[in-house]
């Protein structure tokens, strides 16, 4: 009996219905038969097509009116929609965020610049509390404390550091156990293997060298089958009269030293005996043989290459004494062959700086012995400034790409020798000490300067420390807002144009006015250190601040629908502010979590119950660091700079009252009878 083929899908399931596998038509007329065909039938989602009742199950994973989760759904969206409406929640998906990759440069303070800022920033720090900050003053002090943070001081003070301690190096060495692996032992069981492990290693300090006799059984052992060999192959030598095999005839075999022997030579002329003038090592009187025929060179290689196998048979001791002691022959010294790479040209010609130093005339000098205090320096001199130092140090990798006072090659002929020593209060340094640690308790100084430069190929994160990241994480529809307001009508326009200083701020003049505010509303830019952005100050009048004469707060005893209304026009960063004012205002805010704010994963990490660090992610909802989009900037209604001049403490009128005669007057008096 021949039984019917029966059909599967890709998945595995068994089909039953022929017809129904083949049939795609919307008015299929097939008579309705169990093994052959089923019923027609609508989407039951409304969506309009028309099938089988055998695919309904396929036709679910196709079904635009299925409600799905989002793509985003890994990342922390918690949406179920209908697949046909996924591609347009993307714009607005919690979890659709952009991290700002905005970058910039900031080096620091130039000493040797004559027009530099330095006078007028170290007023602006004294004048930081009375006057308030100004917005490159308040961003230079946030990028210099992330740079403080990052600029570790081993890099650059090797020589200043302490000397690793016991403890140190037991944390060093835990660490290479918990990255090789062995991770499931218990804690206790790893303190009391390293605690036996130093103290086998203070025993084999303390007591004298033991012959290991396993070692020396298996190297006797595999030595004894060589001697065995060689006993062999000198009975063989002393008993030439033994029959040889028919196969062995017509070929030549070898002597125990090396020497080949035919035997179709006559019988007339017996070998010769090797066994005392023989090299090999197990043979007496090598070492004697061996210095007569060989050259020193010679001679201590062989020593070198043997040694072991020389001690096993006796040929040298392990221990002698001063009389015995092993002498190398005469030695003869190995000339040195230096390889030059670089060939001077034929058309070199020295350099001016050495014509000079051979020609010009010399100073005269004499010979002196100086003393510290003979230079004319304090006590205080003697010590440097840890910040300063080590931002030279780091600029001059960044820049010229080598430390300061390196060993470089000029050119073939003169190589450039220098040394810089450092001396600071602190010292020495921990492993581990960043330029943060050793600045935590000094007075707030600004080291960077003011003006920053745009990022180039030369200069990435990756290879100059004096590069910043904005990496604030911002909803995807928010982003181009951002860096529209904030980095080019803000940040790289703020000297001089966003914010106008006094012409003499050069000589300390602290003076600045902002020209612009939005076209919109009437607000002041401001930066908020805390949170390293840029925010927009609405200029409210005194009576509607919000509080009654007693310092009561009305917005609370609104009801919380009007809260939730007022709060929906409000910008992520005004939410994000907002929330941590009280309780019923952080519900408030919460309540506009799903349309306003966004999802993010942060990770943590957590060890396990064997000991192992694992990371975990979970979901953060909050809100971005976004103000109110600004489409365009008017110019403040503020007098111009040149009103601040007249009352400018550091403008200096120079009054000339002597009468200078003019160039044409004094040539018209000349030709004058």
């Amino acid at each position: 009996v021949i039984k019917p083929r029966r059909q599967t899908d890709t998945s595995g399931r068994v089909r039953q219905h022929l017809h129904c596998d083949s049939c795609y038509s919307r008015r299929c007329r097939a008579r309705v038969e169990p093994s052959a065909s089923c019923a027609l039938l609508p989407c039951r989602l409304l969506c309009g097509a028309v099938f089988h009742l055998c695919k309904e199950e396929e036709h679910l994973l196709l079904c635009p009116n299925v409600r799905v989760p989002c793509l985003n759904a890994q990342y922390g969206c918690p949406v179920q929609l209908p697949r046909s409406s996924r591609a347009a929640h993307l714009q607005v998906c919690p979890a659709s965020v952009v991290c700002c990759s905005m970058e910039w440069l900031r080096w620091p303070v130039d000493d040797t610049n004559p027009n530099n800022f330095n006078a007028m920033q170290d007023n602006m720090m004294k004048e930081r509390e009375t006057h308030g900050e100004a917005l490159d003053v308040a961003m230079a002090l946030v990028d210099q404390s992330d740079l403080y943070a990052r600029l570790k001081m081993k890099p650059l003070y090797p020589e200043l550091m302490e000397q690793e301690e016991e403890e140190d190096i037991k944390e060093e060495s835990r660490e290479e156990v918990a990255v090789g692996g062995v991770q499931d032992q218990n804690p206790s069981e790893g303190c009391m293997s390293e605690s036996h492990a130093a103290e086998e290693t203070a025993q084999s300090v303390a007591q004298p060298p033991v012959i290991n006799m396993e070692k020396y059984n298996l190297f006797e052992m595999m030595f004894s089958m060589e001697r065995g060999a060689c006993a062999v192959a000198q009975e063989n030598l002393e008993n030439p009269k033994q029959k040889q095999k028919p196969a062995d005839k017509g070929r030549s075999q070898k002597g125990p030293a090396g020497q080949r022997q035919d035997k179709s030579s006559p019988r007339s002329c017996p070998p010769p005996d090797t066994s005392k003038t023989g090299l090999a090592p197990w043979q007496e009187g090598v070492l004697e043989r061996l210095g007569q025929e060989l050259t020193p060179q010679e001679y201590n290689m062989y020593v070198v290459h043997h040694g072991r196998m020389l001690l096993a048979f006796g040929q040298i001791e392990a221990c002698t004494s001063r009389e015995k002691d092993f002498v190398y022959g005469s030695l003869e010294p190995i000339p040195v062959q230096t390889l030059h790479s670089f060939k001077v040209p034929v058309s070199y010609r020295y350099k001016r700086r050495v014509h000079l130093n051979e020609t010009a005339a010399r100073v005269q000098t004499e010979h002196r012995s100086v003393d510290t205090s003979d230079l004319g320096a304090g006590e205080d001199d003697w010590f440097g400034d840890e910040a300063e130092e080590t931002l030279l140090g780091y600029a001059e990798m960044a820049v010229m790409g080598h430390k300061i006072s390196e060993t470089k090659g000029a050119d073939g002929l003169y190589v450039d020798f220098g040394t810089q020593t450092h001396s600071f209060r602190t010292a020495p340094f921990k492993r581990r000490t960043t330029l943060a640690d050793v600045m935590v308790d000094r007075p707030l100084k600004l080291l960077l300067q003011l003006q920053a430069e745009t990022v180039n190929s030369r200069n990435n994160r990756a290879s100059c420390a004096f590069t910043f990241l904005c990496g604030h994480t911002f909803h995807r529809r928010e982003f181009a807002t951002h860096f529209r307001n904030v980095h080019s009508d803000i940040q790289m326009c703020l000297s001089e144009w966003f914010e106008q200083q006094c012409p003499l701020a050069y000589l300390g003049c602290t003076y600045r006015q902002r020209r612009f505010h939005p076209s919109t509303q009437k607000a002041t830019v401001t930066y908020n250190q805390q949170l390293r952005c840029f925010n927009l100050r609405p200029d409210v009048l005194p009576s509607l601040d919000g509080k009654a004469g007693d310092g009561e707060d009305r917005l609370s005893s609104l009801p919380y629908e009007v809260l939730c209304h007022m709060a929906s026009f409000l910008d992520s960063q005004s939410l994000s502010q907002l929330a941590l004012v009280s309780r019923l205002m952080r519900q408030v805010c919460s309540s506009l979590l799903q349309d306003r704010g966004m999802v993010t994963l942060r990770w943590e990490r957590t060890s396990s119950s064997h000991g192992r660090a694992k990371w975990k992610s979970k979901p953060v909802w909050e809100f971005s660091h976004l103000f109110s989009a600004v489409d365009s900037w008017n110019m403040a209604d503020i007098p111009p700079i040149s009103a601040h001049l007249k009352v400018c403490p550091y403008y200096q009128k120079t009054e000339q009252k002597e009468r200078v005669a003019l160039p044409f007057l004094t040539e018209k008096q000349q030709k004058s009878p």
